[in-house]
């Protein structure tokens, strides 16, 4: 007798329309209070888990909603929040959450680093993709006290709308393994014993709640794991058994390899494994399943936004449904939180083009038909439309273009190559430039305020003409630049107030992308972002920032960086076709940006800055893939600039990532100068590029920009005196950690006051 079931990991908790945005800003703001956003978090969950419902899903999943984060979440669920965000232990649990978060208390002392100023969190990637999450801190002292009010009254939530609820929460493995030990000596590891209680006490409050199954987050289990973190699974999971709850073990984002018998043997009642990026495990891991357990296949992609192929799944689930005995669930790869919401609301988007796309709520209706068709039930309309939209996408003319192929092809194998060494470039490029010791500048965002938002919003509703549209933004551009003369800084930047966003800004202007309205992701927080989507060959039509640049260049002796985005960060921060190798599309993208690259050095500009963010994040989680993606990626990036001359200056930022492990490679990419993250650390990241005696000029940032809280001259002199310590001094750079796209304007100036301040302490030692 067949039992098919469907279930999701997760899903997107922004809203339909980013409502939880806007309910977060509104309450940082002190708009509304917390019984406003509470009840906003309370309307989004009901209102998807009904979609969950309606879709037919056998559970909908709770623990998945976080108001910022959910590695946040599971730090106040298991009590574990560093002490300097307890205050005097009277503050609710929802301020400690956002000070981990946003690193203040009180908006107005932090500004003025008053007393309740207070550091936030480190902030990485998860995994391999663009979301953010909070790092967990732990030291010899750490205790873990269970807190799960909040996720057993959201239980409640869903019961009392009448579905039968799946719990999700990270597991305690992984937990560990994402934070970050605060003291020397301390192993995490050694803190599973301490944890496991909590774990358990939650199991077994969950089972009594009513909740049917819990799925437990285990992605590390993709990883390459040291063999003392895979020895602690089974003993850890052991001891979970003894809870009686139902545990689905899930993973995604990578092949198990040598942990899948591992996976497969632990002592949980469902094993959920990645069968978009694990497809050649699927046969191993059903056979090795004891079949009492329940076998979970991540059948449609929770990465990417193509419609799932429903003939080629079905291929791949019926023989593994007959091993299976006919016992089988469906599930997105990992949860549905990295797309979109829906396509349906995409009503401007060619049709041809909006067929072959599916969001999170179009593939709950995937998970639909294959169940249906599974079934042996009539799923004939969904497969025929499926089947149309699959065929139309491999037969479009707009897909492939011989002139970008004939382009690729015709690339000299020098390409990827600057003139001259790095040392000999320097030496043109500081007679060219003539800056001082702790060269200041920023990393290329000034605030986006309500007029410049204004203002784009005008241009796309036709409120406003392009040529009125260019003249707001010209002035807008003038008042940063001047802004930046009075601050002081030596390096300045337009400030971007065109661009509402560093790689959809592009992407709108080169061929082979589309976009939508309405697709939004979450990245951390209150911050989204809009993917574009890459579905045919790349190639740019037309000069894109030039015009921008020269203009603010005109208004300023100092040098004024060129602005791009690297074709890593828009391949990795867009949906990219599955057609070919992202390897290749990569260099598609290298290629046009090497032509804007030409032309802005053309024009005269002195400084470009290519940002590469995202290159580690494309990392694949197996250290043994990582040279064959290292190699066309710093290539990408070598291509775009190689068209340099030595006395035009390149530099590249990359920020929340953890760079030591491929320093060789970013050195490799041969940028003149680098600016990282490094606030949130205390200057920790920096260490690694001391160690490697990283032979170019480097920009560790002394100002993170995603919390509100703004330190002070003496605390950024500080950070630089670490970073001369291990960087040579005269190859420091002084900038913020990121852009200031996100911050205001009174902050921004109070900081980079700052910020100079601390550079001329500097250059007059």
């Amino acid at each position: 007798m067949q039992s098919i079931h469907t279930h999701t990991l997760g899903f997107p908790r922004i809203g339909a329309r980013r409502e939880l945005k806007t309910a977060l800003e509104a309450y940082w703001r002190g708009d509304t209070d917390v019984n406003t956003l509470e009840e906003a978090g309370r309307t989004l969950r009901a209102r998807h888990w009904a979609l969950q419902a309606q879709a037919g899903l056998d559970l909908v999943t709770v623990g998945d909603f976080a108001f910022y984060d959910q590695v946040a979440n599971h730090i106040q669920l298991f009590g574990c929040e560093p002490a300097r965000f307890g205050f005097d232990g009277t503050e609710p649990a929802l301020t400690r959450y956002f000070a981990m978060a946003r690193g203040d208390r009180e908006h107005d002392a932090a500004c003025c680093g008053g007393q309740h100023s207070v550091h936030a969190l480190d902030m990485t990637k998860w995994f391999d993709t663009n979301y953010h999450y909070l790092v967990p801190e732990f030291s010899a002292a750490t205790d873990f006290t269970l807190c799960a009010s909040r996720l057993l009254a959201e239980v409640a939530e869903a019961q009392a709308l009448g579905h039968a609820v799946k719990a999700a929460l990270i597991g305690p493995l992984t937990f560990l393994w994402l934070g970050k030990a605060k003291e020397a000596g301390v192993d995490r590891l050694d803190l599973l014993e301490r944890l496991l209680p909590a774990y358990s006490q939650l199991l077994t409050q969950l089972k009594e709640a009513g909740v049917e199954w819990v799925q437990i987050d285990e992605p590390i289990l993709g990883l390459d794991l040291p063999p003392e973190w895979r020895n602690a699974f089974e003993p850890c999971y052991w001891q979970l058994n003894q809870s009686g709850a139902r545990v689905m073990l899930a993973t995604y984002f990578s092949p198990l390899e040598e942990n899948l018998s591992l996976a497969c043997r632990l002592p949980v009642a469902g094993l959920h494994v990645d069968g978009v990026r694990a497809r050649q495990e699927l046969v191993n891991v059903c056979d090795w399943l004891p079949v009492p357990k329940v076998l979970s296949i991540g059948i449609v992609d929770g990465r990417n936004i193509w419609r799932t192929d429903l003939d080629q799944a079905l291929s791949v689930l019926r023989p593994l449904l007959e091993r299976r005995n006919g016992q089988l669930w469906l599930a997105p790869s990992c949860s549905l939180l990295h797309v979109p919401f829906s396509v349906a609301d995409e009503t401007a988007l060619d049709p041809e083009l909006a067929s072959w796309l599916a969001f999170a709520t179009e593939k709950l209706d995937e998970l639909a038909t294959l169940k249906t068709a599974l079934r042996g039930d009539d799923a004939d309309v969904a497969l025929a439309t499926a089947r149309a939209a699959i065929a139309s996408r491999a037969r479009s003319s707009r897909v492939h273009s011989d002139e970008v192929a004939q382009a690729v092809a015709a690339l000299p194998a020098d390409a990827d190559r600057r003139h001259a060494p790095f040392a000999q470039r320097q030496a043109v490029q500081r007679a060219r430039l003539r800056l001082p010791d702790f060269p200041t500048t920023t990393i290329g965002s000034f605030p986006q305020t309500a007029a410049i938002r204004a203002a784009r919003a005008a241009l796309k509703s036709g409120s406003i003409a392009a040529q009125e549209y260019e003249v707001a933004m010209r002035a807008e551009i003038a008042h940063a630049v001047g802004r930046q003369e009075a601050l002081g800084l030596d390096v300045l930047v337009h400030g971007e107030a065109e661009r509402n966003d560093m790689v959809e800004y592009f992407g709108e202007q080169l061929d082979g992308f589309a976009f939508t309205r309405f697709g939004w992701v979450q990245s951390y927080g209150s911050r989204c972002v809009k993917p574009p989507i890459i579905f045919g060959d790349v190639a740019r039509p037309r000069a894109m920032t030039v015009g921008w640049t020269t203009h603010a260049q005109s208004l300023s002796h100092k040098p004024v960086k060129g602005m791009l985005t690297g074709p890593v960060t828009i391949l990795q921060w867009s949906f990219v076709r599955d057609d070919q190798p992202r390897s290749l599309t990569a260099l598609q993208i290298a290629l046009a940006m090497r032509h804007e690259v030409a032309d802005l050095q053309q024009a005269g500009i002195g400084i470009i800055q290519i940002d590469e963010p995202a290159l580690r994040e494309g990392l694949p989680l197996r250290r043994g893939r990582w040279d064959e993606y290292l190699n066309w990626a710093t290539r990408a990036f070598r291509v775009t600039a190689g068209v340099a001359d030595d006395a035009t200056q390149i530099h590249t930022h990359m920020c929340y990532a953890e760079f030591n492990d491929i320093l060789p490679q970013i050195a490799a990419l041969d940028a003149d100068v680098i600016t990282i993250e490094t606030s949130r650390s205390d200057m920790e990241l920096l260490d690694g590029f001391g160690k490697f005696s990283y032979p170019n000029e480097i920009g560790p940032g002394v100002y993170d920009i995603h919390s509100p809280r703004v330190p002070g001259v003496d605390e950024m002199e500080r950070l630089l005196r670490k970073a001369a310590q291990v960087i040579p001094a005269k190859h420091l750079w002084v900038n913020p950690d990121c852009g200031l796209k996100t911050r205001g304007w009174k902050e921004t100036e109070v900081a980079l006051t700052n910020m100079v301040a601390a550079a001329h302490r500097m250059r007059a030692q």
